[in-house]
């Protein structure tokens, strides 16, 4: 019995040390970032934004909510729901004001910026498919907030932009896009399986990672996709090869992070190499 006692307490301070050890993302309460919010209690809680569920990291008495923020979020008082069983309650956290730049590109293919009604049927059922991948969920305590970049090369589109087509605004950028040349290799940014792969109208050949708690990585504009829906991978794992396709006027890697089915900044998560977009101003 005292042997069986020992075993249960070495495995709790284990937990204990590598929970407090984790390194969590760079802190941004901004549109496009991340907030650490703490949510006490010895239980460890279920925490939501708005319909999403997010991320909860810690250990009994030091649980911390990692929340992704859209990038259509207002700056101002928000809230989270926390649920403990049966008991629900709110807590508040600060989004800050964010200017991000804005980039205007011109694309020969038309169809790219007005879709045809064809080409809308297409899009309004990949979107759906998209949706599904970034609401995985699995639940891990070892969450790899450390990532490392998938390519090498020049950030030729940084996160939050505000893009205009041929002159038409379009929605913000959401992650960063590396130019290399097509047939780079693509490495996993981190370990995880994947969610699901697939080909896509804007997107092209895409890629989805799961990290666990609804942190996931996406891969756009592959040449190739080398691993299948359910592959477990491992961090720096060749993933397939950047290309062009979908919506791309050169050869690029598009890669995205996603937290609670929002994309956010990818530069957050990256360590020593970090490549910051510039021009983006914070209030």
């Amino acid at each position: 019995m005292k042997s069986r006692t020992c075993i249960t307490l070495l495995a709790v301070l284990l937990w204990s040390v590598l929970a407090a050890a984790q390194t969590l993302p760079e802190e941004s309460s901004t549109p496009g970032g991340v907030a650490v919010v703490s949510v006490p209690g010895q239980k460890r809680p279920e925490v939501f934004l708005g319909r999403h569920r997010v991320m909860v990291v810690g250990q009994p008495g030091d649980w911390k909510a990692v929340v992704g923020i859209p990038l259509s979020e207002q700056p101002g008082r928000h809230f989270l729901k926390v649920k403990r069983g049966s008991d629900t309650e709110k807590t508040a956290f600060k989004v800050r004001n964010k200017q991000y730049e804005s980039q205007y590109i011109t694309l020969k293919n038309k169809r790219k910026v007005n879709p045809t009604p064809l080409d809308m049927k297409r899009i309004r059922r990949e979107r759906k498919i998209i949706d599904r991948a970034k609401a995985s969920w699995t639940p891990s305590g070892d969450i790899p907030f450390t990532m490392h970049m998938p390519v090498h090369g020049i950030i030729s589109s940084s996160f939050g932009l505000r893009r205009y087509f041929n002159k038409q605004p379009r929605a913000p950028h959401s992650g960063l896009d590396i130019a290399v040349p097509k047939g780079t290799p693509i490495h996993a940014a981190a370990a995880g399986t994947v969610a699901d792969t697939g080909d896509y109208f804007f997107d092209g050949n895409v890629v989805f990672l799961d990290h666990g708690q609804g942190l996931l990585t996406m891969y756009c504009h592959m040449s190739e996709i080398d691993v299948k829906k359910g592959d477990r991978v491992k961090a720096g794992q060749v993933i397939g090869k950047v290309g062009m396709t979908g919506r791309a006027t050169g050869p690029h890697l598009h890669w995205g992070v996603i937290m609670n089915q929002v994309s956010v900044d990818p530069n957050l998560f990256l360590s020593g190499n970090r490549e910051l977009a510039q021009g983006d101003k914070t209030q």
